[in-house]
């Protein structure tokens, strides 16, 4: 009963995935409304030893400014020269030095109290290596001052050219994760997960928020900080960010540690807890939130339903009932659909059907990645080495 009751609960993750990428299909682009004014934006960004790729990020977000506007880098315990070429760029420099405290957390904390001398009326978080997409903190602002919701718009991240096919089904799950899944979401009514950069706050929103921490998924935390309280937020697809994958391997494998590692701890630590209360109290957004974060990385949960499949295959044999392989095989059955609808909906210019064939092997190579996670769990924040860093 115990291995039935394992496949069981693995059908829920994998229909929830079913039902947010079936309300996504078929995306379609829906034009912001313009009539809301644009509010007073300062744009942070946070940035550790980011010379290589700071100026380019400067540039692009002060193109999209208005008179009023600001862009401030907070410069976190940097060992090179990032805040020497930010400024150079036009960016408003801070500089933050507090080795003991690291973590994207705490230079956003810092970020605040220094807007505070003059705040504006909307923040808006952008990464320090990514790039905005045409009018995205045009679309995110006004949304924002239309709901008076934070607003978190479509974060991608892209495979460098010649990746191989390990970063490429990485971009893949990356748009089913960061694309469709919250799409589902917001057309269900529901609020999406914050995911780090391309974000924009109403000024008070963010100011009552608890940012100086150094949990390495900031981001998840306060999404679901900020539903809890009330203000969850919204995903608005038109409004696009991007970044590109590191092309060592060093640096792929230490930023996917630290995203799933974060993620899986946010799961086992925080999800029950939230959960609960989210019922007691019958609220539905957080609840649908909770449930979102419930759901492991794809490679992850392909993994845990082959198991569980081969394991009820044996019992099954064994003589030992068929519930649990049946169970398990209709959990199979659907992530397979999953799978399928989401390279439908946003991932054949990533990869091939051959390739997304070749995708078990992908979340069989990540199988150490979870045994660390059991063994030697990353719980401090390190940043990713970039190319060429």
């Amino acid at each position: 009963m115990l291995l039935a009751a394992v496949a069981a609960l693995l059908l829920v993750p994998v229909g929830l995935l079913l039902l947010q990428i079936l309300v996504a299909l078929p995306p379609r682009r829906t034009p912001p409304a313009r009539s809301t004014p644009r509010p007073r934006l300062a744009v942070l960004v946070p940035a550790h030893d980011e010379a290589l790729g700071i100026a380019a990020t400067v540039g692009g977000i002060r193109a999209q400014l208005r008179e009023g506007d600001r862009v401030v880098v907070v410069a976190d315990n940097c060992s090179d020269d990032t805040a020497a070429r930010a400024g150079a760029a036009g960016a408003e420099v801070i500089v933050r030095d507090e080795p003991l405290r690291r973590g994207k957390g705490y230079a956003l904390d810092f970020g605040m109290r220094h807007l505070a001398a003059a705040p504006p009326q909307a923040v808006a978080i952008v990464d320090a290596d990514c790039r905005l997409g045409e009018a995205a903190l045009d679309c995110l602002a006004r949304t924002c001052a239309a709901t008076g919701r934070p607003v978190q718009g479509l974060y991608l991240m892209h495979a460098p050219a010649g990746a191989g096919l390990k970063t490429r089904i990485a971009e893949f799950a990356w748009a089913i994760k960061n694309y469709l899944r919250p799409l589902g979401y917001a057309r269900l009514g529901l609020p999406c997960q914050l995911m780090g950069s391309g974000m924009v706050f109403p000024w008070a929103t963010l100011r009552a928020a608890d940012l100086a921490s150094g949990h390495i998924v900031e981001d998840l935390k306060l999404g679901l900080d900020l539903t809890r309280a009330g203000h969850p937020p919204l995903f608005c697809p038109d409004a696009r960010v991007s970044s590109v994958f590191p092309r060592s391997a060093e640096g792929v494998r230490s930023q996917r540690t630290r995203w799933e590692h974060g993620h899986l701890a946010m799961i086992v630590g925080e999800a029950p807890r939230l959960l609960l209360a989210a019922l007691a109290r019958r609220e539905l957004r957080l609840t649908a939130l909770v449930l979102d974060l419930c759901v492991p990385p794809l490679a992850l949960l392909t993994l845990a339903v082959f198991a569980v499949w081969v394991a009820a295959g044996v019992l099954a044999v064994a003589g030992g009932g068929v519930l649990p392989f049946a169970l398990a095989a209709a959990a199979g059955a659907l992530l397979g659909v999953v799978v399928l609808l989401g390279w439908l909906g946003c991932g054949r210019r990533i990869v091939s059907f051959a390739d997304l064939v070749r995708a078990p092997l992908y979340a069989l190579s990540k199988i150490p990645l979870y045994l660390r996670f059991l063994v030697r769990r990353q719980v401090d924040w390190v940043r990713s080495r970039r190319d060429a860093s």
